[in-house]
């Protein structure tokens, strides 16, 4: 039914990444993970490879990938640091609605920002608006030939280290998610601040920070789509960039999957590897199961979106499998270590941190499970 080949370059691009993991990700990630310093050397680097504008089309200067091979990139990325991969997913994030609702001119101020080598953020979360969106409170009001913005962001992914954003402000707050309208503002407006990097339990690689806007001025035709389609830009734009949180899932679980496999060869007990005890081939085997099911749930998402056919449920489906398995694996990762797995001098229990978010973020899963819910009942 589905036919996911890859050409010669895809395949070579995908050697290049996973490459570029092993060499140059893996050996930082412990240091990155102690200090929760931003990364620059690592992401600069991704950025003159290009992968921080995986969905940027070619007549714009990008790469211009699929979402399949989107995803296949972001797990490799991840078996290295989930962190840096949702640094990169932030980006694609913050695409998605320039992609789908952005004029000409709006898609090469965009995509103009992101080649030059900037960072994006996607600006919708508040203090008091999480799952529920139509609680923003972040003002977009109309002044001749400029919108005035005023609020406050949290949570926000690469929020301290962005050139770009794409915020989401109401213009009428009794409208509730009728009144939301999306724009593109740069980093660089009067009236930007960010607040403190919060010291995250996992993920520690990638930036997240408050972003405060106080009477920020934008041009009028900075505004994507129309008035009150905000609501509407936000969910399409999450359905495209689950598959993604899913993607960085999967390359959680495999990574985690992994090392278990080596470490069970390796771990003598009773005067033998644990590995020859059934109980943990049991569990190993159903972690690969877990991660391999995840993975191909991913792809179809990504392919439905590729082909242009309904995607919104698959989506859903992909990343609250996926997410799930990553905390799953990961847990029992921790477990086949034993105490080993619960220090910090092995790599386990940081993969069991950066796993949890997976299932609260871009939709936490109670969400999703409605999400699903309410298209099977339609």
């Amino acid at each position: 039914m589905y036919d996911m080949s890859l050409t010669e370059e895809e395949n070579l691009m995908i050697q290049s990444v996973k490459e570029f993991t092993q060499t140059t990700i893996a050996p930082a990630v412990k240091e990155i993970d102690i200090s929760g310093e931003f990364p620059w050397d690592i992401v600069n680097k991704l950025i003159d490879l290009g992968l921080h504008a995986m969905p940027v089309p070619a007549e714009y200067g990008g790469p211009g990938l699929s979402s399949v091979m989107s995803a296949i990139l972001a797990e490799e990325l991840a078996k290295g640091c989930p962190g840096i991969a949702t640094t990169v997913g932030a980006n694609g994030l913050t695409s998605y609605p320039i992609l789908l609702t952005g004029t000409e001119a709006q898609k090469k101020l965009y995509f103009d920002l992101l080649m030059s080598g900037k960072l994006a953020a996607f600006c919708l979360t508040e203090p008091n608006a999480g799952s529920d969106a139509g609680a923003v409170a972040t003002t977009a009001v109309k002044e001749g030939g400029e919108y005035v913005l005023n609020g406050q962001k949290t949570f926000i992914t690469n929020g301290g280290v962005a050139g770009v954003y794409t915020v989401f402000a109401t213009q009428d707050k009794s409208k509730g998610i009728k009144g939301l309208s999306a724009f593109i503002v740069e980093r660089d407006r009067p009236g930007i601040s960010v607040g403190k990097e919060e010291n995250k339990m996992g993920i520690r690689a990638s930036n997240t920070t408050d972003v405060f806007l106080e009477n920020v001025r934008i041009p009028a035709d900075h505004l994507l789509g129309k008035e009150g389609e905000g609501f509407k830009i936000a969910m399409q734009t999450l359905d495209k960039a689950r598959p993604i949180v899913g993607a960085i899932s999967v390359g959680l679980s495999q990574a985690a999957l992994d090392a278990s496999i080596k470490y069970s060869k390796e771990r003598q007990q009773f005067g033998k590897p644990i590995c020859a005890n059934q109980a943990l081939q049991f569990m190993l085997a159903d972690m690969a199961i877990q991660t391999e099911a995840a993975r191909w749930l991913v792809h179809r998402a990504c392919y439905l979106i590729d082909a242009g056919l309904p995607y919104g449920k698959e989506s859903a489906i992909a990343k609250t499998f996926a997410s799930d398995t990553a905390m799953k694996v990961t847990t029992d990762a921790v477990q086949i270590f034993g105490g080993y797995g619960y220090s910090r001098d092995y790599p386990i229990e940081k993969m069991m941190r950066d796993a949890k978010i997976m299932q609260i973020f871009e939709g936490t899963n109670q969400v999703q499970r409605m999400v699903i819910a309410g298209q099977l009942l339609r």
